[in-house]
């Protein structure tokens, strides 16, 4: 056993190696076919050959790292291109499904996989790009067509995108299968094998043993499944929790950098409005002496940042917001100096503090101009009173915007883990889990203790599992051949020992029939010879297809055992009885008759001393019972008829009578073989069964051959003379 451990960890080893080389591979057809294309400014990607040659020769695993770690690399110099790694895994598992069901057998099946590689790439990969940039085109390959798409006004931004992406993604995605299917076909069977990704655990199953394997549950949730959902659920939670511990640090920065270029543009503002000339700004606008300079100055603060939308000026009275500087925008038209405006809602509660000339926090509000974050900059005069405030607007649907590409960002980089986190586990669950416990568990169930070759044959398949996990599994598998070995070895024991029971149970019931039958001077080997007539007839009727259900190995064996008791209830009949040379008269023919219910009521004491339900001692009741019953139903002790007698009484009936009749008996000479058949015939439908007695008279050479083997010809069964009658009385 160790050897053989041994030899497979080495083998893992060495496949463990390959699979690093091929995966390696992979990744870099991926980054090289990407600067390819680049390089030669081809409008195609070209980045996913490795990903779906990889994944259709060696399965969801490889593929799937090889399309993350792809993506990861190309970040390095672009970093967009780590959060599509998630859309080359997926790409992975589609080609690995697909590619395990045949696909790449045939060029056109192989070509289907452009549709639903192109949904990935293309469409899903246009929605990432939508969300990342903002809900606006991209700077990719696409975007000049999306661009084109969009002037011609038939689309949106969103629709000219998806449009544009879905069209190069099939042309690429086209060329890419075409390349990988006439790679696959010239490469040679055992070198795709060599190169299939697999960590055996064991002796490596077949291709059938194999789907059995990973099929083998009685349980409507399969390990696999509990696997995934534990994975899953473990890894949705750590995701869910640091996405939004990120997501709310990465707000909070965002709204804190936007107040502080805000507040930092409103002192700017504040600095270069003259406090003590803020009256006559208002009063006079553009007439102000200096008015047009400060205005300029103004439009150079909200330049220089896109995130300023609107710089103003407001003295706030009782009546309103006094404009003395209103900058005009691409979309919004300034207000002139001196108009006054409504205060919006959402400055109620600060109104106090401004009409007061306090410094106020900053508020966000959602009225008429829009979702905004507003910082108010008091603006003094020589005195120190507040004479005006310094106003700059940012956007906050910019904000959220960035929120929500960071948000898409952190989720493409989530689920890219939690696609190879989930695929490592699966793998690793499969061959360190599901396969060696499944494997035992149908070496168990096929298990054959029929015979010992089989019990060997069941013993060595197990050992050639050669199950090395080096952890509980392997313990489990090394405890269980062991435990099977041993139980083999107790069952040859077992078998050995029921052997020698079952002789000293056959030789006990002889011993008991001939203390019976010695008593009987004239019966001789009855009991033998009727057990060997029960056998012929048993078999003969199951080589017709009569009483299938019933007539199994075990029946016929517990008739032929249980045959020598069938006149055990003799041994209550007295000796004078017995051995009455002469005719019996008809009291003691009565009192003979009484063997069968004593044969009952002995084997019955014998039943009830047994705590299991014993086939040879049922039948030696039947027999000792019933087989003086006739099929027409004037027999004894119950008088009954047809299938109400059991099947082996009937026989016994036969094989009773028939021996009578050959054998020497102190109240007659034998009869011979041809008339004691003769007698069997006319006997067949009233005293017998029909299908028994046709079943005797079918091996009737047999039973000569029986007959002869324990009486010879001093028997007389080579006789032809007429011999007398048997008496009236039942055959003994």
């Amino acid at each position: 056993m160790t050897d053989r451990k041994e030899i497979n960890r080495k083998e893992s080893g060495h496949l463990a190696f390959l699979s690093v080389l091929f995966i390696a591979g992979g990744i870099l057809l991926n980054i090289g076919g990407a600067q390819l294309a680049s390089f030669l400014k081809l409008p195609i990607y070209f980045d996913s050959l490795g990903t779906i040659l990889i994944s259709a020769i060696g399965g969801f695993l490889p593929g799937v790292i090889v399309g993350f770690f792809s993506n990861l690399i190309n970040g390095l110099s672009n970093p967009t291109n780590a959060y599509y790694a998630v859309l080359n895994e997926l790409i992975a598992l589609i080609v690995a499904y697909y590619a395990s069901r045949g696909y790449f057998h045939s060029f056109p099946k192989a070509m289907l996989l452009v549709f639903p590689l192109s949904l990935v790439g293309g469409a899903l990969g246009s929605i990432l790009t939508y969300f990342i940039n903002g809900f606006g085109i991209g700077d990719g390959i696409s975007s000049s067509l999306a661009m084109t798409i969009m002037s011609e006004g038939r689309f949106g931004v969103f629709l000219s995108q998806l449009s544009s992406d879905m069209l190069y993604d099939i042309a690429d995605k086209a060329i890419i299968i075409f390349i990988a299917y006439f790679i696959l076909k010239l490469l040679p069977e055992n070198t795709k094998k060599k190169m299939q990704v697999q960590g055996w655990r064991q002796t490596p199953l077949g291709e059938e043993e194999q789907k059995l394997a990973q099929k083998s549950t009685n349980s409507p949730v399969s390990l696999r499944s509990k696997i995934l959902m534990m994975i899953g659920i473990a890894t949705l939670f750590i995701a869910t929790v640091t996405t939004g511990i990120c997501f709310t640090l990465y707000r909070r920065a965002t709204v804190q950098e936007h107040t502080q270029m805000g507040q930092g543009a409103a002192r700017l503002v504040e600095t270069v409005i003259d406090g003590d000339r803020v009256n006559e700004y208002m009063e006079l606008g553009e007439a102000a002496e200096g008015y047009q300079d400060v205005e300029r100055q103004l439009e150079q603060i909200r330049s220089s940042s896109d995130e300023i939308l609107y710089v103003y000026v407001y003295k706030i009275l009782e009546d309103g917001c006094h404009v003395v500087f209103d900058l005009d925008t691409e979309d919004l038209q300034g207000n002139p100096p001196g108009d006054v405006i409504e205060f919006d809602e959402g400055f109620e509660p600060y109104l106090d503090d401004l009409l007061a000339g306090k410094p106020i926090e900053p508020v966000v509000t959602d009225e008429k101009f829009g979702w905004l974050l507003t910082m108010y900059e008091p603006i003094k005069d020589r005195a120190g009173v507040t004479q005006a405030y310094a106003c700059v607007d940012i956007s906050m649907v910019q904000v959220t915007l960035n929120e929500i590409s960071f948000l898409t960002k952190v989720a493409a980089l989530f689920f890219g883990f939690f696609i190879m986190i989930v695929s490592i586990g699966l793998w690793m669950a499969e061959y360190n889990l599901i396969l060696p416990i499944n494997t035992m568990a149908i070496a168990a169930n096929q298990f054959a203790c029929q015979t010992e070759a089989s019990r060997e044959e069941s013993v060595e398949h197990f050992r050639d599992l050669g199950i090395h996990t080096g952890d509980e599994i392997e313990n489990l598998y090394e405890s269980f051949e062991m435990t099977i070995e041993e139980t083999v070895r107790y069952i040859a024991d077992i078998q050995e020992q029921s052997l020698v029971i079952n002789k000293m149970q056959n030789g006990l019931i002889l011993v008991l029939a001939d203390m019976v039958e010695s008593r009987d001077k004239c019966t001789g080997d009855h009991v033998r010879k009727t057990a060997a007539y029960c056998r012929i007839i048993l078999e003969e009727l199951r080589k017709e297809g009569l009483f299938t259900d019933q007539l199994t190995d075990a029946y016929i064996n517990d008739v032929v055992n249980s045959a020598p008791l069938h006149d055990i209830g003799k041994i209550k009949v007295s000796d004078a009885i017995l051995n009455k040379p002469g005719k019996l008269t008809d009291e003691e023919f009565e009192e003979m008759k009484k063997h069968t219910l004593a044969g009952n009521e002995i084997i019955q004491q014998a039943m009830e001393l047994v705590s299991s339900d014993t086939g040879y001692l049922k039948e030696a009741k039947n027999l000792a019972t019933y087989h003086h019953e006739k099929w027409n139903g004037t027999g004894y002790p119950m008088g009954l008829k047809g299938d109400e007698i059991p099947l082996s009484a009937r026989v016994m009936a036969v094989a009773d009578v028939f021996d009578a009749l050959v054998s020497q008996r102190s109240y007659k000479k034998p009869f011979t073989f041809e008339k004691a058949i003769e007698i069997i015939e006319e006997g067949s439908g009233s005293h017998f069964d029909p299908q028994v007695a046709g079943a005797f008279l079918k091996v009737k050479e047999q039973a000569r051959v029986i007959a002869e083997t324990f009486m010879g010809d001093a028997g007389g069964l080579g006789q032809t003379a007429l011999m007398p009658k048997i008496r009236e009385a039942e055959p003994a």
